[in-house]
């Protein structure tokens, strides 16, 4: 049987022992700049999914992600290992890591956002400017409309 209370429960465990042995225990210079972001265990505990971001060193530098992903194959047995002591659980989950796209996707969406507020303060100067084409008030009104009609 499945228990996905207890999968979340060793996954975020995994992503504390994880993220701590990569800025303590690890000495790769190659992952000086990866972020373990989350953590996903299937149900029957065997595998586990542990997802990274990278950052550039620099303000406007490139992240290394090639590097970074040679460093974390390099390092998932001695990582699999420190799982395997901090959670106890008869078998140790295998590990693997995958870039995570969020942050890229976040930034794309607020391009996209400052794009539409642009365009829309653009429409509202333009609109602001304009003039009715025809009446200043096309709709016809009760007090326009003939007795006569029913």
């Amino acid at each position: 049987m499945v228990d996905h209370a207890r999968a979340a429960r060793l996954a975020k465990r995994i992503t504390t022992i994880v993220a701590s042995a990569i800025g303590t225990e690890i000495k790769d210079p190659r992952l000086a700049h990866v972020t373990i972001t989350d953590c996903r265990v299937t149900g029957d505990l065997h595998d586990a999914t542990v997802f990274y971001t990278v950052m550039g060193a620099a303000v406007d530098a490139e992240p290394d992600i090639a590097e970074a992903q040679a460093g974390l194959a390099a390092a998932t047995g001695s990582l699999r290992s420190m799982v395997g002591a901090g959670t106890g659980v008869r078998f140790t989950p295998t590990l693997r890591f995958e870039l995570d796209t969020v942050p890229d996707a976040t930034r794309a969406m607020d391009e996209l956002l400052a794009r539409a507020r642009a365009q829309d303060e653009s429409v509202a100067r333009v609109a602001r400017d304009a003039s009715p084409a025809g009446d200043s008030d096309p709709y016809r009104h009760d007090e326009d409309s003939s007795s006569g009609e029913s």
